[in-house]
């Protein structure tokens, strides 16, 4: 297709922002055909912040996360270490200099030393002496690129630009007599000093940036920790949610192709839900509902748009896309049908095909059925299947499409779960296919179900299971 000069390149990425490769001025009635972003860039750490109050317990919940992350690369690096050294004048009174102020530290270089490690560099994090003051002058510790980096530190969630290379943000709470005796403690013992310039600095210092800094950040944390190292339970559920993002990490570096949807706990509760035998068909089909939509929002994301200019009612121009027309879903028969109502609430009028294969544990497979647009071909298709457990059945449906003549790079393959052998077998086979999922499970058993799973998902969704009790 022939592109006019001054065109622009656009794709709409899933996080809603736009990517281009060069600008120009377009009248409101214009548009261009474009391809989608790139979403080929490596998968980067993990980065988990973790903040609270002055002695709240910080470092002891990142010792018990490193602990019980045994089997990952892990990197601790602590907001103390970017403290600024004293100048000459400031060390004359200082009992006067508030360390608790965020312009004590060296923001600039402590976001430099995150963006180093998150690139895959070693960086040397410099040593504080908070008898002197200063920092180290012949001596630094080195920090090498891990799989998970931890930041810590009072301030880590005040600056934007820090909380936006975080992956996970974590608020360590602690009632504040309890943070005052740990901290008399810890000063008096380990910084040389005596309990009334600690009593003192408290008051005029620690207690107000608390409440002027701290304590305000906590809005942004994904998950808050009472009692701090003593919530075994909450440090567990962490651990856990983080195993589950590395494990998709490794497997979306193998597979740049694989894009997992942004995990939140409102995302891993809904997942908790339908994973649980107990729960009724109705909140099963619910909450099931609830993510198909997402998987769908995150996977259209991925479509070329068109860029479109419009006035507004106030009679400016507003410069945006318009969606992506030349589209149709395909379900392969029956679980894929659960997700035709998401597809169409977000399309719509769009057209679908259907896919039926009959499937025999991992090695019997044939296709009894399919009836597609005829202009298939013309269009990229959102494939539709809830579990990806062998890739089997997947394969043989990508295999027609492309006998279609559908090319693999317009196909986008949607499901709520994967099976990291389904994802390993069709992207393989289709390296240019894009695979879009909410969660990427442990593997398969033998008898190639998934595992944790949730079971027969087209017979928990359409109620011809055992599973349920009917609701009168």
């Amino acid at each position: 297709m022939e592109t006019p000069s001054g065109a622009h390149f656009y794709g709409l990425r899933p996080d809603g922002l736009l990517s281009s490769s060069a600008s120009s001025p377009r009248s409101p009635s214009s548009s261009l055909s474009v391809p989608s972003g790139d979403h080929s860039l490596p998968k980067q750490p993990f980065v988990i912040g973790v903040t609270g109050g002055t002695a709240s317990g910080k470092t002891t919940v990142c010792d018990m996360i490193i602990q019980q992350l045994h089997d990952h690369r892990v990197v601790l690096v602590n907001q103390d270490s970017f403290y600024r050294g004293l100048t000459a004048k400031e060390l004359e009174d200082v009992h006067k200099y508030n360390f608790d102020h965020p312009d004590a530290f060296d923001t600039e270089q402590l976001l430099d030393c995150i963006h180093k490690l998150k690139s895959g560099q070693s960086v040397h994090v410099p040593i504080y002496d908070f008898k002197t003051h200063q920092r180290c002058s012949d001596s630094f510790r080195q920090v090498n690129a891990s799989d998970v980096i931890i930041l810590e530190g009072i301030l880590v969630f005040h600056d934007q630009c820090v909380r936006d290379l975080m992956n996970m943000k974590i608020f360590v709470d602690a009632d504040a007599d309890v943070r005052l005796a740990r901290r008399i403690s810890r000063d008096t013992v380990e910084r040389g000093r005596d309990i009334q310039s600690v009593l003192e600095q408290y008051a005029k210092f620690v207690k107000p940036a608390f409440d002027n800094f701290i304590l305000p950040s906590k809005k942004f944390a994904d998950v808050i920790i009472p009692r701090g190292g003593e919530n075994h339970v909450a440090i567990d559920l962490i651990v856990q949610h983080i195993r589950t993002k590395l494990g998709q990490h490794d497997l979306c570096k193998i597979y740049p192709n694989v894009n997992v949807i942004h995990s939140t706990f409102q995302i891993r509760g809904m997942h908790t839900l339908i994973r649980d035998r107990e729960i009724s068909k109705h909140d099963f089909v619910f909450y099931s509902d609830r993510l198909i939509r997402l998987v769908v929002e995150h996977g259209l994301g991925y479509l070329p748009f068109l860029e479109k200019q419009v006035f507004t009612p106030t009679g400016s121009v507003y410069t945006g896309v318009e969606f992506c027309k030349k589209l149709c879903g395909v379900s392969i028969i029956r679980s894929g049908e659960s997700m035709e109502n998401a597809l169409r609430a977000c399309c719509k009028g769009i057209k679908i095909g259907k896919i039926l294969i009959h499937r025999d544990g991992d090695n019997g497979k044939q296709l009894i059925y399919e009836k597609l647009p005829k202009d298939i071909s013309e269009r990229h298709v959102l494939l539709l299947d809830p579990v990806l457990a062998t890739g089997n059945s997947a394969n043989q449906a990508i295999e027609l499409l492309i006998k279609k003549g559908v090319p693999e790079s317009s196909i986008i393959f949607l499901n709520l779960i994967s099976a990291p052998e389904g994802i390993q077998c069709v992207c393989n086979r289709f390296p240019s296919l894009k695979i879009v999922t909410s969660e990427i499970d442990a593997k398969l058993n033998e008898e190639f179900r998934v595992i944790p799973g949730l079971g027969e998902f087209g017979d928990r969704y359409f109620g011809t299971d055992d599973y349920f009790v009917p609701i009168e």
